[in-house]
């Protein structure tokens, strides 16, 4: 099987062509590839398709196998591939993901894709659709027992469910042990990614994030745009987050008007590669 290995400010996945390559189960491949001994190393698995509703697809499967439904540091990084590699010369594009089509716009160096904004699309707050259990229709600095100790938390969708906790030191929190009791809590019946944040100025924030299925990631595109949407909902910023994360920063603007997410940001390969595949 050929692969390009990318990442989008350290989110990385491992990428196949599927216009050319078969991947039989992509479940158990996404397992094998993510891992960082045995396999290639990686976050997981995201397939480029075709489509019939967009200029192509993107199916992501996260390191423990488990299919997710959007991924923003992913998505950058599928635009990259099919522009660098020849697959299409647009600069405007709209890929298909288990989450709806999104519109990307391309920035083009040297021939090479450098940045990638993403219409991420309309953030869902509304708990029953994110999944989040609890009697009020938003979960805005809503108090959740964890671990035995009282979190408040902003609940939202951007295709994948998120939790949005502040606190004053993300640096030194032992996210390995709480970020799972987050992932696997009652009330979030699909499990959800877990943002830890604090909040620098009222146009920026800093964040370490758990996400479901993968652990702690460099960075994740979803859970900076929830983490801008949960900040302004809050009153701690503006409409425009520059959201700083393990790998690298993310530029988030939320147009209250239109109610629709942007992020922008940069998309890298690491190398191409061929493996065999049991």
């Amino acid at each position: 099987m050929k692969f390009t290995k990318m990442h989008g400010i350290g989110n990385d996945y491992v990428y196949v062509n599927c216009l050319q390559e078969t991947v039989g189960d992509p479940h158990a491949v996404a397992k094998f590839v993510s891992d960082r001994h045995f396999g290639i190393g990686s976050d997981g698995l995201i397939l480029i398709k075709p489509s019939e509703k967009a200029d192509f697809e993107m199916d992501m499967y996260n390191a423990d196998g488990s299919q997710g439904a959007m991924c923003g540091n992913g998505i950058r990084c599928v635009a990259k591939y099919v522009y660098d590699y020849g697959l299409t010369e647009k600069t405007s594009l709209c890929i298909d993901t288990k989450s709806g089509i999104k519109y990307l716009d391309l920035t083009v160096r040297d021939g090479k894709v450098a940045l990638v904004k993403v219409n991420m699309g309309t953030p869902v707050l509304k708990a029953a659709q994110i999944p989040f259990l609890t009697e009020k229709e938003e979960a805005v600095s809503e108090p959740l027992e964890v671990d035995g100790k009282v979190w408040n938390v902003t609940a939202v969708s951007m295709g994948n469910p998120h939790a949005v906790v502040y606190l004053d030191d993300v640096k030194n929190l032992a996210i390995a042990e709480i970020g799972p009791k987050f992932e696997h809590h009652a009330c979030f019946p699909d499990r959800v990614n877990t943002e830890f944040v604090n909040v620098l100025d009222d146009h920026t924030v800093e964040m370490r994030v758990w996400e479901r299925g993968a652990g702690e990631t460099m960075a994740c595109g979803t859970g900076a745009c929830a983490v801008a949407v949960a900040s302004i909902l809050n009153g701690y910023t503006k409409e425009n987050v520059t959201v700083k994360l393990l790998g690298g920063d993310l530029e988030i603007f939320w147009d209250r008007k239109e109610n629709l997410v942007y992020m922008t940001g940069p998309a890298t390969t690491v190398f191409d590669g061929e493996i065999e595949i049991e």
